[in-house]
């Protein structure tokens, strides 16, 4: 995906998002919880996108190259009312995409990864908000799945960014050369990462011998990697008691 597709996903997601969140929070109604979130209401999973996006909005506008200084920042509370929370929301979700759409992808900020450019972060969001939106609309009713090109990306940036980055922050063991192959079912890709010590080895496209194989959707895989989905969801092939492991080489935050 390039930036204009991620930008176009990012605006349709924030749509999506909203309309599953006026649906949670219709007046009169007791406030829904998000199954995949345990402990959070829908009104929790607004207030942390929408502050997210407020943070990463001062980061951009600032054109900052090391962490915000938190005493620095000045943050508008959300509102307690459910409408004034979604425009809140929507609010902060325009204003984020009218700075990435502004900068582009190559402009010099700060991150937590190696990446230090604006495109990390619209990759990063539109992951992130995908995954609220399927959290938010899984609080009324069944969640819509990913879409397949935005769900091939969040895989990649799944082994790319985010496993190394899960692994360095909660201590992990060390892989004893784990070979796992994830195939998508919908499209071509398929992806094999090997655990060596305290590197992540990318393979894709290998057609080498692994230990374990997760076939699914793109979008399928992407909800597992993200903890959305549990193995039955995928078609499991070669060493099934290896696959609840992944999140021990790579634990959840």
């Amino acid at each position: 995906m390039d930036h204009s597709d991620r930008i176009s996903c990012f605006q349709s997601e924030a749509a999506a998002f909203e309309k599953a969140v006026r649906r949670a929070l219709d007046p009169g109604e007791p406030e829904p919880a998000v199954p995949s979130c345990p402990g959070w209401s829908v009104s929790d999973l607004v207030v942390h996108l929408g502050g997210v996006h407020r943070y990463l909005a001062h980061v951009l506008r600032e054109r900052l190259t090391t962490p915000p200084d938190p005493a620095g920042l000045s943050l508008p509370e959300p509102p307690a009312d459910p409408e004034g929370l979604t425009q809140w929301f929507a609010q902060g979700a325009r204003e984020l995409v009218d700075l990435l759409k502004e900068l582009g992808p190559d402009t010099p900020v700060w991150t937590w990864a190696p990446e230090q450019r604006s495109g990390f972060w619209l990759r990063m969001q539109v992951i992130e908000l995908a995954v609220h939106r399927w959290d938010a609309e899984s609080a009324t009713g069944v969640p819509g799945p990913l879409d397949p090109d935005l769900a091939a990306d969040s895989v990649s940036q799944t082994f790319e960014v985010m496993a190394p980055a899960r692994r360095s922050w909660r201590a992990a063991p060390a892989g004893k050369g784990e070979r796992y192959r994830f195939r998508r079912t919908d499209g071509p890709e398929s992806w094999t990462v090997v655990f060596s010590a305290d590197e992540i080895l990318l393979e894709p496209g290998s057609t080498a011998p692994v230990d374990v194989e997760a076939a699914g959707s793109a979008s399928a895989l992407a909800l597992f990697l993200w903890g959305r989905l549990t193995a039955p969801a995928l078609k499991i092939t070669g060493d099934a008691t290896l696959l609840p492991h992944w999140f021990t080489l790579v634990p959840p935050v």
